[in-house]
């Protein structure tokens, strides 16, 4: 068992919100499909995968790994609209539990196909931001995820603009909260659907490119990925983009803290427990409404 010292609980803390800004751009990704319509997409983790894979195997093949980024990021969104457009738009009037069905189908699917175009080895990335350690209270923390801590507090900030500030951002919100006014007023449900998932895909996909040089990568990793941001979308609340922030940085710190300080074995179960008993006393999340009544 670690100690209960300043320079661990740094290290500790680091790594949870590390991982924990994985699993909030997953839940965001969560956020945005459901609110855009009502699907929960369990293929979510899937574009954090593809993101890493595809860079690692196009700057293997000789591109310049910042084009083999850009380019990973263009592949997962291309993934993300023909899911919508190929699969859940032509099952548009199915029910709830269909939708899920399919998206778990899809994560089936992109997860052998990724086996197969790619390998089943895991593999990391050069660390953009240097190999070097810091040196934060005495705790030793890779540069890389100072990186990622940053780089996902702009995506947040650019979301929240985005969804804000913007004509799009705002058209997605209104066909979000009613799409028959919408539809009324001239707003194509359709492109925003298309927005909504070109957006949560390549958000997922630039995380999956800037965790890697930290976690390492893998072809079948998309489905716990899921499971984890799922999680934290509850957590703060299913439709809530801050709340999916708030959960999933609380559950890479609850993750980091248990193997920390217990151990690494139970580090999901005593995450999970946390969710279960959050639920318990608040059924809508931390910050989910009490009158959204969407399973």
């Amino acid at each position: 068992m670690s100690g209960f010292d300043s320079s661990s609980l740094v290290q500790f803390v680091f790594s949870g919100l590390t991982v924990g800004a994985v699993y909030a751009v997953v839940a965001i990704g969560f956020t945005l499909i459901y609110a855009a319509s009502d699907v929960v997409n369990f293929a979510q983790g899937e574009f954090v995968m593809l993101g890493g894979m595809a860079t690692v195997f196009l700057a293997a093949s000789g591109v310049p790994l910042p084009v083999a980024a850009v380019l990973a990021i263009v592949i997962s969104m291309i993934v993300g609209i023909a899911l919508q457009r190929l699969a859940l738009a032509k099952a548009s009037d199915a029910s709830p539990v269909t939708l899920i069905i399919i998206t778990l189908g899809a994560s089936i699917f992109i997860k052998g196909v990724a086996g197969e175009l790619f390998d089943k080895q895991s593999h990391s990335l050069p660390s953009i931001a240097g190999a070097q350690p810091m040196s934060i209270i005495g705790a030793s923390v890779l540069p890389q995820s100072v990186l990622m801590l940053g780089c996902a507090a702009l995506m947040f900030a650019g979301l929240w603009v985005f969804l804000e500030k913007t004509v799009a951002g705002k058209a997605m919100r209104a066909s979000a909260a009613n799409r028959l006014s919408a539809r009324l007023v001239g707003i194509d449900i359709s492109a925003m659907l298309l927005l909504a998932f070109a957006l949560s895909a390549g958000l997922g996909a630039l995380a999956g490119i800037l965790i890697t040089p930290v976690t390492l990568t893998r072809y079948d990793i998309g489905a716990m990925l899921a499971l984890k941001g799922f999680s934290a979308a509850i957590f703060g609340g299913l439709g809530n983009p801050f709340g999916a922030v708030v959960g999933g940085l609380a559950l890479g710190l609850l993750e980091a803290l248990a193997a920390g300080y217990l151990t690494s074995v139970y580090k999901d179960g005593v995450a999970f427990l946390g969710l279960i008993l959050v639920l318990l006393v608040m059924p809508q999340g931390l910050f989910g409404s009490k009158l959204v009544d969407r399973v």
